[in-house]
């Protein structure tokens, strides 16, 4: 029977034998890359309301400022004051 320990005349396993590590190296960080996407964000994966479930409804008065803006119907500073009238309202 062939024994892989005894490849190219008993010199041992040979170079194949890094492949290993490389390929466990490349398992574990595949699941920490996949851990910090999801699980380690806080609770905050795809399924518990990612980026998604912070955002704003679009018919908030921030979002229609900002169509409004956007389209021209107010200028830069009359956006800036009303932002901040808005921001105001909201943190008390």
């Amino acid at each position: 029977m062939f024994d892989l320990a005894q490849w190219h005349d008993g010199a041992g396993p040979g170079p194949w034998i890094l492949l290993f590590p490389l390929i466990w190296a490349t398992v574990i960080a595949g699941a920490v890359i996949l851990l910090r996407r999801t699980v380690w964000r806080g609770g905050r994966g795809p399924w518990r309301g990612g980026p998604a479930a912070v955002r704003q409804p679009e018919n908030s008065p921030v979002d229609l400022l900002g169509r409004r803006f956007a389209t021209g119907e107010i200028d830069e500073d009359e956006y800036w004051r009303r932002l901040s009238v808005l921001r105001a309202v909201a943190t008390e």
